[in-house]
């Protein structure tokens, strides 16, 4: 019982220390010989290689979407847990084996799997781990590019250009053209200009709730990037399921039954 009690405590501490964004601190919970095994990913660090790891890891913005769904167990020297890290696109499952030796982590085991959102391809296939592994990010680090990319899109609005690229997103968020493309085709289920159109549709329909007595719709399209109305109107419909007009009209009746 004393033995699951230092452990538990060993492995709460390490818990916090990545809720702060520590990494100094996370770094000294290690022990000296420890041996971190990410088989997502199929790659095994020591001491020297877990610094990059973690710093990759970690969340850039406090209030990371992690939920832990088992309380934490222990049996020894070793503390299991289980979470869910939740993207807009995807999730990942993960257990890990904590096992902690004269007060520090000594191994840590992690397991996991990521399931990809269905919103656009009910027919997604269990991604391949090798082309996961050669993408070189951790399933830590695919939420941080979730993000960060949705960030970038969200503050920037970079899709109101016309002739927007892969390219310009990866120099802008530090991201290689592979890892987003990955991440976009395998994981989110849409193709970078799918991605970019969806924006677009969403920053439209925005406009048209500020301002539900548009006329000129078409040029709102242009203004938001679209560079051919048959393309602004065939992602309009695959993304709401009606036409611009359709869709006015559908949000005027409602705006009508509410009470005033």
């Amino acid at each position: 019982m004393e033995q699951n009690a230092a452990t538990l405590k060993v492995v709460l501490d390490y818990h916090m220390a990545w809720k702060s964004r520590d990494i100094i601190e996370i770094m000294d919970m290690f022990h000296p010989d420890i041996e971190y095994s990410d088989f997502f990913i199929n790659r095994v660090m020591g001491i020297k290689e877990i610094p990059s790891y973690i710093q990759g890891c970690l969340p850039k913005r406090p209030g990371e979407n992690l939920v832990h769904t088992d309380r934490i167990r222990v049996d020894g020297h070793t503390a299991f847990i289980q979470y869910k890290l939740t993207m807009r696109e995807a999730s990942y499952r993960c257990s890990e084996a904590i096992t902690v030796k004269h007060g520090k982590i000594y191994r840590i085991h992690e397991y996991g799997v990521l399931i990809p959102s269905d919103k656009e391809d009910k027919n997604h296939q269990q991604l391949d781990r090798s082309a996961i592994s050669r993408l070189g990010l951790s399933a830590k680090e695919l939420a941080n590019l979730s993000q960060d990319i949705q960030q970038y899109f969200n503050e920037t609005q970079p899709f109101l250009n016309a002739d927007l690229s892969l390219q310009q997103v990866a120099d802008k968020t530090g991201y290689s053209r592979n890892q987003i493309s990955f991440f976009l085709n395998k994981v989110a289920g849409q193709s970078f200009y799918q991605f970019v159109h969806q924006a677009r549709i969403e920053y439209l329909i925005e406009k048209i709730k500020q301002e539900p007595s548009l006329t000129n719709i078409d040029q709102l399209a242009f203004d938001a990037g679209f560079n051919s109305l048959s393309a602004f109107y065939k992602h309009f419909r695959r993304i709401t399921g009606m036409s611009p007009k359709a869709y006015i009209k559908n949000f005027l009746a409602s705006l009508d039954q509410i009470p005033q």
